[in-house]
Parts: C-alpha cells; structure tokens; sequence
C-alpha cells in the first residue's frame, strides 16, 4: 500500500479537527448526561429539557461571524441533546431573540424562522415559550405590536395553563404581571385570574380556593379541571429577590456581579407582583431565566425557584440544559452541561501547534514531495 501524500495528511487532519470541534464535541459530552431519577419511577413521569436566554441576534448587535458561531453551537447542542435524551417535553424560558425589543416585523419573522430551524423537533415533543424582555421590551417601553406579534408567531399567551403526563404547568408572561393596571397587565391580571380559578376549582371545588359554598360551586361547573396535582410556574423573571448572593455553583453569577442589586421589574420580577404569583398559583416549583446564571432559592420557606442559565456561549462559558423528571407528587432536577468555549478553543490551539510542530519536524519531506511532484 502506497503511503498517503504528506498534504493529504494534513488535509485529513484538519477534517479531523474540525470535525471534532464543531460536531462530535457535542456528542461525547452530552451522552454522559443522564436523567435524573425518582424513587418507585415508573414510565408516566415527564421527562423535560428548561433552556433560556438564546438570544439570537439580529443586524445590530454583534459581527456577523459571532451571530454564525453561536447558532451553529445551540443547534448541534440542541439537536445532539434531542437525540441522545430524547425528551418529553422542552420549555425556552424567554428571551428568544435579542433584538426582538427593536425589529421590525420583516426581521422578527427573520428571526423567528431560524429559531424554528435551530430547535427543530419532532411532533411528538411537547415544546413551549415564554416571553423575555428581549423579545418585547422591558414593561415600561413595551409596544402592544411587539407583544401582540410574540404571542401570533410562538402561539403563546400572557397565561397559559398546561397538562403534560398529568403534570400542570402555568406559563407566564413575566413582563406582563406588573400590578400599575397598565392595558397589558390588566389583560394578563384577568388570564391570571382565570388560572387561578381553574386551579382552584380543581384543588378546593371552590374558585377563590376557600370552603367550597354554593355559588362558587356552581361556578365551578364551567370551569375545565386539571389533574390534582401543585403546578409549576414557568416565567422570564425570577421572583423577586434582592440579588444572586445566594446563589453557588460553577455556574452561578461570578463575584463581581453576584452582589449588584437587582432593580425589580428589570433584574427580577417586583415583590408586589411576585407575591401575588405565588397566592394565586400556589406552585409547588418555580424555574426561571433572565440573569444568564444559575441559582436556587427558596421562597415563603417551600417553595423553591431555580434559575436557568444562559443557552448561548454568547453569555457564558459552560452553557448548560436543566433537565426535569417530574411526577404528580415529586420531582428531581438535574444539569447536562455542554462543552465549555475553552475546552474547544484549546483543542484548536492543541490542534494547530501539533500541526506546526509536524510541519517543521517534515520540512524535508515536504519539500521532496511538492519538487517531486512538479
């Protein structure tokens, strides 16, 4: 067998490298995660992926290359995780696009199709949004066509109450539950309302969730019921709370920004509207996005609030998928974390001096071979 030609080696090499970087990373890190497990499982327990904060950016921010380069790597984590969890259900926890507070229409929808192509999914997968500000704009200079249009493309409410394997999830428009009565807020205050009534015909056979009486009651009648089980809130904004202090892990908020206060209805949803979320939902979990980091937090002492990271290496180093097994009476929350934006760029550097130090060790050869070849 005739050796191979020393540029076909290099030309081999490069593939490799490339391959590895770009495709199989994705592969052999995320096939060491697994689902997380509960006592007595069994096979009616949802299995489901958290993600926030994609954060697909439009024609003003960022070069055009970083743009490429961070949707080229949340579609093969994306997709590579798909295949190798397969996944019950999928919740994006807000802030889709980056620039949807400022497009246009021609470019939302731009960027709403590539959001599709980039989270492709099979029918069977139950897959879900909510709103960030990113993609409509903070409360305060919120426009009703930004809103209106989020909800037409993602076909998703203000409020939205879900049954998935006997599991109930309330999704929330966090940048609607301001209490100032603002147009949006009152619509959204009304379908949270209903939520609330629905939840608790189910829980009490009452719509204000006290001693069943004859009138609600019959009200109740109306009102579809749910399975008998504590939701789970899903929102943008966390609730509210003073700062990431509290929060720990390797991918909690780093010193320098763990400590800043976060200002309500900008770096977590205002106490007043917080409260009342957690009186008319009554939620035995609440999961979060916005901050780009992790956290845990408790509130009223039982009911516990994670935070999920950023899906973009845009934001962050080590992006990572929240994964969910959840049951009607319990649930254990777990991390799949992807390659790390250093590890790749190691490999690279690894990569390309491996191939120098090859060239200058072949020099000769190299020679031979190309006047040979002349």
């Amino acid at each position: 067998m005739r050796p191979l030609h020393p540029l076909l080696k290099v030309a081999l090499f490069v593939a490799f490298l490339f391959l590895l970087c770009e495709l199989f990373i994705y592969y052999l890190v995320i096939i060491q995660c697994s689902w997380p497990t509960i006592k007595s499982d069994n096979n009616d327990a949802l299995r489901a992926f958290f993600i926030s904060d994609t954060h697909l950016l439009g024609s003003r921010q960022g070069h055009w290359f970083d743009k490429l380069r961070r949707e080229w790597q949340m579609t093969r984590a994306f997709q590579s995780a798909m295949t190798i969890l397969n996944p019950d259900a999928v919740f994006v926890l807000g802030d889709l696009t980056d620039e949807g507070k400022w497009a246009s229409d021609y470019e939302f929808d731009a960027t709403v199709r590539r959001f599709w192509t980039m989270f492709y999914h099979n029918s069977d997968v139950d897959f879900n949004v909510v709103a960030g500000n990113h993609d409509i704009g903070f409360h305060d200079v919120i426009e009703p066509n930004r809103q209106h249009r989020f909800e037409v493309k993602f076909k998703t409410p203000s409020v939205q109450v879900l049954t998935i394997k006997d599991n109930v999830f309330v999704l929330v428009n966090s940048i609607t539950m301001e209490t100032d009565m603002c147009s949006m807020c009152s619509t959204a205050t009304e379908q949270l309302r209903r939520a609330s009534m629905q939840l608790n015909c189910t829980k009490y056979g009452s719509t204000n969730g006290q001693i069943s009486d004859s009138k609600s009651s019959k009200e109740c009648d109306s009102i579809q019921k749910l399975p008998k089980v504590a939701p789970i809130l899903l929102q943008h904004y966390p609730l509210w709370r003073v700062s990431d202090a509290m929060c720990t892990g390797v991918d909690a908020a780093p010193p320098n920004e763990r400590y800043e206060k976060f200002r309500p209805g900008y770096g977590a949803l205002p106490l007043d509207a917080s409260q009342r979320l957690l009186s008319w939902i009554q939620p035995r979990l609440v999961i979060s996005g916005h901050t780009h980091y992790n956290c845990y937090v408790v509130h009223d002492g039982d009911v516990p609030e994670i935070s999920v990271p950023s899906f973009s290496w845009r934001n962050l180093n080590n992006p990572s998928i929240v994964l969910a097994t959840i049951s009607k009476d319990k649930y254990e929350i777990g991390k799949c974390f992807l390659p790390q934006e250093s590890t790749v760029k190691m490999i690279y550097i690894i990569g390309v001096l491996t191939l120098a130090i090859w060239f200058l060790l072949n020099v000769k050869k190299l020679k031979k071979s190309l006047v040979g070849k002349s």
